[in-house]
This record gives C-alpha cells, sequence and structure tokens, in this order.
C-alpha cells in the first residue's frame, strides 16, 4: 500500500481548480471528481469508495468545474482525449476538449448560451447519493452534483438536480451516465436538450472514419440545419463537418488508421449524434484552440436534439455513454469496423 497510488485523489488542477484523478488496476485512468467501491477512503472530508486492487492502475482526470473529464489514459498510458495546448482553464471560460457537458441546451438550439451553462458551473461531489444501479466490475466511480444556483434560475427558471456519474471500467473503458430530475415546486415542467461533447484524440482527422452513422438522416449546422441523408459508406473528413446525426444506432466506431485503433461508442437514452470538426479557418479564429490541431481530433458525440427531452416534476431522465479503444484490423486494405460493431 506504501508505495502503491490511491485509486481515487482529490487535488489541484491548472490554474488551481480542484480536480479528481480516477485509477483503475489495470492501468487504465481518467482524470475527474470522484470515485467509490467496496471500501471507504476518507480524503479531504469527502468519502470516496474503490472496488478491486490497487497496484497496476490507469487513469481518468476530472475538473468539478464543469463536472469535466480532460483525460482518459489507457493501459499504455496513451491519451485517447483531445485538450487543446490553448484551452482556458479559467473560469467562465468552458475548457476546449475533453468531454463537456451540454445542458440544458445543446449548442445554439435555444435561447440560452452556446451549449448551456453547466460545462461552466462549479460542480460538488456526492458523497452519498441516492440509489444508482452500477456494473459491479466497475473499479472506481465518481458521483458528482450539479443544483442551480439563484443566477441560473434567473437565465433559466427551473430547479432540478443533475447526478453525474464517471466510472472507469476494469478493461479501461470509460463510463459517463447522467441522471437530470425536475425539482421544480410550482408544478410546471421543463425541456432541454443534452450532449456529451466527447473530443477524441486521432492520429490525422484525414485518416479516421466513422462507421453506423451511413444512411442516416442528419442536420446540417453549415446549411441552416437542413435535413440531407448520409450517401457515403463511411463518414471521411475533408473539410469541415457539424451535422446532427438523427436516429442512430446504439453503437458508433471510429477507426483511425494509422495508430490502428478503433473507438467504440456505446449509448442509451440518446439518440442522436453530433459530429464535428472545425477544419483549417475556423481553428484559426478560436483563440483557445490551436491553428493545426483540427487534424489531431474529432468530437462524435452522444445526444439528444432532434427531439428535446420533457420532465414533468418528480420525473428524472438517464442517459448513458460508454466509450472503449480497441485494436483495429486491416480487411482489403481498410480497417474492418464491421466486427466491432456487431460485438457485445
Amino acid at each position: 500500500m506504501s508505495s502503491a497510488k490511491i485509486p481515487v485523489e482529490l487535488c489541484k488542477g491548472i490554474n488551481g481548480l480542484d480536480k479528481v484523478i480516477l485509477r483503475e488496476p489495470r492501468g487504465s485512468s481518467a482524470e475527474c471528481c470522484g470515485l467509490s467501491n467496496q471500501f471507504r477512503l476518507q480524503f479531504v472530508g469527502i468519502s470516496f469508495h474503490f472496488l478491486g486492487s490497487i497496484a497496476g492502475l490507469a487513469v481518468q482526470k476530472v475538473y468539478l468545474y464543469g463536472g469535466h473529464l480532460t483525460s482518459w489514459k489507457n493501459d499504455h498510458y496513451e491519451e485517447l482525449l483531445f485538450v487543446s495546448s490553448k484551452a482556458i482553464f479559467k473560469p467562465p471560460k468552458a475548457i476546449r476538449g475533453g468531454i463537456p457537458i451540454c445542458f440544458p441546451q445543446f449548442s445554439s438550439h435555444g435561447s440560452l448560451e452556446q451549449h448551456g451553462f453547466a460545462r461552466n458551473r462549479f460542480w460538488t461531489v456526492e458523497s452519498d447519493p441516492p440509489p444508482f444501479p452500477t456494473n459491479p466490475s466497475n473499479n472506481a466511480f465518481i458521483d458528482l452534483i450539479l443544483r442551480p444556483s439563484e443566477e441560473d434560475l434567473k437565465i433559466w427558471p427551473h430547479s432540478f438536480e443533475f447526478r453525474l456519474r464517471v466510472a472507469l471500467g476494469p478493461g479501461g473503458d470509460l463510463m459517463l451516465t447522467s441522471r437530470i430530475r425536475n425539482t421544480n415546486a410550482d408544478g410546471k415542467p421543463f425541456t432541454f436538450t443534452f450532449a456529451y461533447h466527447t473530443y477524441f484524440s486521432v492520429s490525422d482527422i484525414s485518416e479516421v472514419r466513422v462507421e453506423g452513422l451511413e444512411t442516416l438522416d442528419y442536420l446540417d449546422n453549415l446549411q441552416n440545419k437542413e435535413r440531407f441523408t448520409e450517401q457515403g459508406d463511411a463518414i471521411t473528413f475533408e473539410s469541415e463537418v457539424d451535422k446532427i446525426y438523427l436516429s442512430t444506432p446504439m453503437k458508433i466506431a471510429i477507426l483511425d488508421h494509422e495508430k490502428k485503433r478503433t473507438f467504440v461508442i456505446r449509448k442509451d437514452g440518446l439518440p442522436d449524434a453530433v459530429v464535428w470538426n472545425p477544419w483549417d479557418k475556423k481553428a484559426k479564429a478560436m483563440a483557445d484552440f490551436g491553428d493545426d490541431e483540427y487534424k489531431h481530433m474529432l468530437c462524435v458525440e452522444a445526444a439528444a436534439i432532434e427531439k428535446p427531452i420533457t420532465l414533468k416534476p418528480g420525473e428524472e431522465w438517464r442517459g448513458r455513454q460508454e466509450l472503449s479503444a480497441v485494436p483495429s484490423s486491416y480487411c482489403s486494405g481498410q480497417l474492418d469496423p464491421q466486427k466491432v460493431l456487431r460485438s457485445s
């Protein structure tokens, strides 16, 4: 125990912002804000749990600012998420990269600020959450909670509880589960849109393809949200892309030709999927994004956008995303995603 790293660590990140680091026994990791298992760790006054052994850990990093996951590393300590080298870790600016939470509004689909306010609010660690179905094989997880401030209620007059669980599985899989409950005392329902705005790290965007969205309808944000049908066998990238795919399957694959790696996205309660890369001109126009960094990132986002979610007082919505990274093989000169998409 003395030479091993503890499975969850609450520490200071960039600019003194609080963050939590989760570690998993096989070597994967994620940086986040909390965790849990069969025994409790009392750390700086917060109670955490951990399941399993401690040696040979993997890692995740989550900032309490935004409930924002900024790092997910596999058992080879390779970073799987993209965070811009110019990201601004200073409120009220949202962090560029990782997995921002878009709530209660995705993008400009409403009257609020871009992507809502959850991604630039301070979340807290919930040490004793209500019953939450969980996979017993998860080695480390943390529960965060966000409630509206008085200022939030002025711009979006609805009371809510947003619980976020970030979990790291024994194989290094990353799981995010959101539960949003309407706690309005005035009997009024509310409606929202949502997305896990995931930035994946890729070797070269021109060598990446996305499988699982072919033949589907999408809204093109570059053409006034006009509706089209995807025509290609797979999605490849030669210019800026900003599309919302509708009624998507539960599994989507991102194939990185150069790294021979496939990201698999499994989702539940999130019928849509956003695909975004800003390309060169837009990248240069963003102060918190490197001019050439568009070549090394791709956003594929599990989302609920086309049909907003409405909750009556006391009702709760749940949306889940599970990410895994697996080796890819070649078939007739191309990566073969179908085996991945057909697997359980």
